[in-house]
């Protein structure tokens, strides 16, 4: 849906008018929620045909990173930093579809691996060249604002502790 005006320009105007504040965060925060809807909806769509979506596709690319193809879920879910019941959901569909198996840790009887299966890392390497073909969903911007985004979003991530 295209609209004749910029919705977050307009609310900065309403915001100016009540006498709000922090109109410059509310408009930064409002577009970086709206910049994840469009990549949202851009990744879901190239990564559908395949039968994954984002966060599937996230966990066969870690696991095809890795030298054996296998990780501990709580390493999973650290690395991707999602929450384990978000990893125990996303690695249940993977096993069902053949793309992972789980596998008892050789020496932590507490520990269970996910193991990526040769299907799973065709899988992911199709997922990768789909997601490249859309520019990871940022086609449309050049490569300075996407390096300024970056430099942008990684302040944010930072003051957030996401990495020391």
């Amino acid at each position: 849906m295209t609209l004749e005006f910029d919705p977050i320009e307009e609310a900065a105007a309403n915001w100016r008018s009540a006498g709000w504040g922090a109109i410059d965060a509310m408009t930064a925060a409002t577009s970086i929620t709206r910049a994840h809807q469009i990549l949202s909806g851009r990744i879901d769509a190239a990564l559908a045909p395949l039968g994954l979506n984002f966060s599937r596709f996230e966990v066969l690319a870690l696991l095809s990173f890795t030298r054996e193809g296998k990780l501990p879920l709580g390493k999973v879910g650290d690395r991707l930093q999602v929450h384990p019941a978000s990893v125990t959901n996303t690695v249940d569909r993977l096993e069902a579809d053949g793309y992972v198996r789980r596998e008892p840790h050789p020496s932590d009887r507490r520990t269970t691996l996910a193991v990526l299966t040769a299907k799973g890392r065709s899988r992911a390497e199709r997922g990768a060249a789909a997601l490249a073909d859309i520019e990871f969903g940022v086609a449309g911007m050049g490569a300075r604002a996407r390096a300024e985004t970056d430099q942008a979003i990684l302040e944010l991530r930072s003051a957030a502790g996401d990495f020391v």
